[in-house]
């Protein structure tokens, strides 16, 4: 069985390929990193290491890689001949993904099962994303290649900070994960895929995780960094500022109960599961490299204004959503590209704009006013 995984970075290396090796598969690495690929073909094998409670070490191996930016045919010859597809190289970039599986699908015998594909990325339903790019590519010929792939959308959770310097291709990690699968695309034949789980409904675990997990990441993030806290762990030793993104997630739990009809007691632990996670100090995670990005997680479908713009239509309580989105407007970070254009952009709008441009939502909106309104208090604090 062989698997061709998109983007051999970190998550790459320390979840993906990391199951995929432990199923039995030959692992394929496709990058445009030509360091990180030279540097993988030079390693015989690598070395995912676990910290923090329960935390183990696991030796991967019967790997290669191909730089897909310097042989594109090799990557498609090698998904014409594979049984799974996966990617974790980000939303934006499945466009750039999807080529490849074209070319491999066209070359792929047509009595072969069907390429299992599946995009694990931070989005709710990236493989659909990864879809349409590769039936818009394949065009007219969509239908005589339809037949020869199956898409499962995926929820995946597994922090995986910066790595330490010297530190190869080996991979740190922390224990614990998550990797939900869709169910029904694949009928009676599934990928082998130890630890993860296969579920009829994903919906409910992809917002769960995106809405939990993300959520309270970033909001730790953008309060620690408000507060001149350097670290994500360290951020949530403080009483004051774990207080606030408790609370956040204490709203994102209750859409989640009215929504999907999700146990309370169950929301409960599992944000208890969350938080201790992010309490982990032997994960050196800082609150520059979580909060980076910020315009993204400002958008309309993600981390905050996604949820808490559901919540508003429900009359359900956002105050704590729109405190750390405050604060992820106060995030200053002169090497982070989207931290400079939120400070410009915060400096150019008046409030109104800024927030219907970067949030998404229409002036009507429930939300609208309370986000505008943190909006017009930073503006205040910058003096504009």
């Amino acid at each position: 069985m062989k698997a061709v995984h998109f983007g051999a970075g970190n998550i790459g290396r320390g979840f993906v390929g990391l199951l995929l090796h432990e199923g039995g598969y030959e692992l394929v690495f496709s990058d445009v990193a030509a360091p990180l690929v030279d540097a993988i073909n030079r390693a015989s094998q690598y070395t995912v290491h676990e910290v923090g409670e329960g935390g183990r070490d696991t030796v991967v191996t019967g790997f290669r890689a191909i730089n897909s930016a310097e042989h594109p045919e090799q990557v498609v010859e090698e998904i014409a001949g594979a049984n799974v597809v996966t990617t974790a190289v980000g939303p934006t970039i499945l466009k750039f993904v999807a080529p490849h599986i074209v070319g491999g699908l066209a070359l792929r015998d047509p009595s072969s099962p069907p390429l299992q594909i599946m995009a694990c990325e931070n989005a709710i339903n990236a493989t659909d994303l990864l879809r349409d790019e590769i039936k818009a590519l394949a065009g007219d010929a969509w239908d005589a290649l339809a037949s020869r792939a199956v898409f499962a959308n995926t929820a995946v959770d597994r922090i995986v900070p910066g790595q330490p310097e010297g530190g190869g291709v080996d991979v740190t990690v922390e224990p614990f994960f998550e990797w939900a699968i869709e169910r029904p695309p694949f009928g009676d034949d599934p990928p082998r895929i130890p630890g993860a789980h296969f579920v009829d409904d994903l919906e409910p675990y992809i917002e769960r995780k995106l809405f939990t997990v993300n959520t309270g990441h970033a909001a730790t993030a953008y309060f620690g960094a408000q507060a001149g806290v350097e670290g994500i762990a360290q951020a949530l030793s403080d009483p004051q500022l774990s207080a606030r993104v408790e609370a956040a997630l204490a709203e994102t739990s209750a859409l989640l109960e009215a929504k999907h009809g999700l146990d309370a007691e169950s929301l409960a632990a599992y944000r208890s599961t969350i938080l201790s996670r992010f309490r982990n100090t032997a994960l050196p995670d800082t609150v520059w490299r979580v909060g980076r990005q910020p315009l993204r997680k400002l958008s309309r479908h993600e981390r905050f204004v996604g949820p808490a713009a559901e919540a508003a239509e429900r009359g359900l309580g956002v105050d704590a959503l729109v405190d750390a989105m405050g604060a992820a407007l106060a995030f200053d970070d002169t090497e982070d590209a989207q931290s400079v254009d939120l400070q410009r952009m915060l400096r150019e709008q008046d409030a109104a704009t800024f927030t219907a441009s970067v949030t998404g939502l229409e002036p009507e909106h429930p939300l609208f006013p309370k986000v505008e309104a943190v909006v017009a208090a930073r503006q205040a604090e910058l003096g504009v």
